[in-house]
């Protein structure tokens, strides 16, 4: 039973995975095709739900992967697994660090993966910390971050016409720091809050449904909270802050990763999360699921050819500039469906994926 249970709560993630990564190819196309906010009110909404929660999901699920990696070692206290899962980490770490670097080479400048590699490393000195230390430590990423917003300019480095598209200094290490650590897409600062988070929620026996209930109780609360506060402060604030300045310190969106955004961002992917594993549970039979739950196990792979071959497909046909949403999200769709079709075939002979076996290749 123990075993059976097991099975379907990483089956669950596996479909946590796949519904965020299809949330960061909503925001990732509309972005590359210049669609944002080119579309009705309500596609506007719907769309804008997946900016910064689909990837903040990605990172959680990632740091739960690295709990259940390395809970051998960490249960058993063999220093041997130990300095082993610590090696593993250092080499997948610098494997998905110099691979996102290869993807912004290529022009993609929203990389997510060389942050990943970071987020991987400094986990990888935490395997063995309590669950109380890795509170404290995600605290202080979150305290510090918030101060680094209020003293320091957050749009130094990005191109003055095109704020958070063009990262003017990126190749230099002044430029290539501050984007990493302050002022980047996913930057360490606060971001790996998120990773540091997966890694609590994966010492958890998430097999249990009352420890799932309390988590998505615990979550739905969080979440309200935190939003209508976000109102209520943007609000209050406005009788001594211009708008931007009450946006910038109170609203939940990406940008800034503040302490509002991150506290509701953990809510919802901790929602995902759960709503996943039971949805999984519940219709592990159907063939949409299994579906879903093998693309999941090949996000790495999917990433990497939404870039190449998602990306590629937009330039022939020359869709990269002043697209709709409603296309947007069509193209999204569909290359969505084509990436299941992929996936589902591709596991009828190998297990991992290409990009995912070069991966464990390489760093095992």
């Amino acid at each position: 039973m123990t075993k059976q249970l097991q099975s379907k709560r990483i089956e669950g993630l596996d479909f946590a995975r796949a519904l965020a990564m299809f949330g960061m190819l909503i925001v990732n196309f509309k972005i590359i095709m210049g669609a944002v906010g080119n579309g009705p009110s309500w596609l506007i909404w719907f769309t804008g739900l997946f900016e910064g929660r689909a990837s903040a999901t990605f990172v959680t699920l990632a740091g739960i992967g690295v709990a259940l990696m390395t809970r051998k070692a960490r249960i058993g206290d063999n220093h041997s697994y130990m300095k082993d899962n610590r090696v593993k980490l250092w080499k997948r770490s610098a494997f998905l660090f110099i691979l996102g670097l290869l993807l912004y080479v290529a022009d993609w400048t929203g990389d997510i993966l060389h942050y990943y590699g970071v987020y991987m490393l400094i986990a990888s000195f935490l395997i063995a910390s309590s669950t109380k230390f890795m509170i404290i430590i995600s605290s202080l990423f979150l305290i510090t971050s918030q101060i680094l917003q209020v003293m320091m300019n957050y749009l130094k480095g990005w191109h003055p016409e095109q704020p958070f598209m063009e990262y003017l200094d990126f190749w230099t290490i002044e430029g290539f720091l501050r984007n990493l650590l302050f002022n980047g897409y996913h930057p360490v600062f606060p971001w790996i809050c998120f990773f540091l988070l997966g890694m609590i929620l994966g010492r958890l026996d998430l097999s249990k449904k009352t420890v799932r209930n309390k988590m998505m109780l615990i979550s739905l609360f969080l979440l309200i909270t935190i939003e209508v506060l976000s109102k209520v402060l943007m609000g209050l604030s406005r009788s001594v802050l211009d708008v931007s300045s009450a946006e910038y310190l109170f609203e939940t969106g990406p940008i800034p990763p503040n302490i509002l955004y991150i506290l509701s961002n953990s809510a919802s992917a901790i929602i995902v999360i759960v709503a996943s594993i039971y949805f999984a549970e519940k219709f592990a039979e159907q063939w949409v699921i299994k579906s879903l739950i093998q693309t999941g196990q090949l996000t790495l792979t999917h990433y990497v050819s939404h870039v190449f071959i998602g990306v590629g497909i937009l330039a022939l046909i020359n869709r990269l500039e002043n697209q709709t949403l409603a296309f947007s999200l069509v193209f999204t769709i569909l290359f969505f469906v084509a990436s299941i079709l992929f996936s589902v075939l591709w596991s009828r002979k190998f297990k991992r994926g290409p990009i995912e076996w070069i991966m464990r290749k390489i760093t095992n």
